[in-house]
């Protein structure tokens, strides 16, 4: 098993272990991600994934080179099936997960790590972490979606530095463009990420996958389709449990506290 898949009440946690490659992405370990976010997605009962690799080293070197390079040989028709198709089948799974999917930087996140990164929703990074493109020193540019994400989420010229150089950044530099929420200590990471992951469940579900769906939905949108988006998951929560309970609760606390007599003024 290269993916392991752990629970904590209503947190999981999934795990790259492929420690003695870096955590590479070949095939088969793409595939197991996949099939375990299908699982967690039809459970209700969990409420956010925390995404890390084994190890402290890397959170995932990229795609497999070996994997990669025989497919290539294959010729251009094998090479989209089995790399980009499956790539990008990830990282949009990642980025439209209706739970928040926090990654957990552990390392190196190079190539197809550095892409999941970008397509999760939230990222935190471990202080010694780094992140690269280094596609274009292989011939090819990012396969997996991230000549897309990247210069969206950090803009056009830092995205395209990284893309054009394939020079790492270390994890300061990510947060500071904005690739990563947090930068924290190696062994305070995983509890960095179900503390995140914490002030989110305390949430609505129906309210949290709302949220999610409206920011991934709308962002790369003109603004007026944008609030078309917005108004739509409005829309969709006006009937749920969790609005019915959040205004409830607002108005039941709002009417327990009298409010503070007003000061009148005398005038002679």
């Amino acid at each position: 098993m290269t993916v392991h898949i752990d629970r904590d009440e209503h947190v999981v946690t999934i795990t790259i272990d492929r420690e003695h490659k870096l955590n590479a992405l070949d095939y088969p370990t793409i595939d197991a991600l996949l099939a375990g976010l299908d699982r967690l997605d039809s459970d209700d009962s969990v409420r956010a994934i925390v995404l890390t690799g084994a190890g402290r080293r890397a959170f995932s070197a990229g795609a497999d080179i070996p994997s990669l390079a025989g497919s290539i040989a294959g010729g251009p028709e094998r090479a989209l099936r089995e790399i980009v198709r499956r790539g990008h089948a990830l990282t949009r799974r990642i980025e439209e997960f209706p739970k928040p999917v926090i990654v957990a930087v552990n390392g190196l996140a190079y190539g197809g790590g550095c892409e999941i990164t970008e397509a999760a929703p939230l990222a935190i990074a471990a202080e010694h972490a780094m992140f690269a493109k280094p596609e274009i020193s292989l011939g090819f540019p990012p396969p997996f979606g991230g000549s897309q994400r990247l210069p969206r989420h950090v803009g056009r010229k830092r995205g395209l530095e990284m893309i054009l150089t394939g020079d790492p950044i270390p994890a300061a530099r990510a947060a500071e463009i904005g690739l990563v929420n947090a930068v924290v200590p190696g062994d305070e990471l995983l509890d960095a990420a179900r503390d995140l992951a914490d002030r989110i469940i305390r949430h609505a579900p129906t309210a949290v996958a709302a949220c999610l769906r409206a920011v991934t939905r709308g962002i790369n949108l003109p603004v007026d389709e944008g609030l078309a988006v917005e108004a739509a998951c409005f829309a969709a929560t006006v009937p749920t449990d969790g609005v019915r309970t959040g205004l409830r609760r607002f108005l039941d606390r709002t009417t327990a506290v009298p409010l503070k007599n007003s000061v009148s003024r005398t005038h002679t």
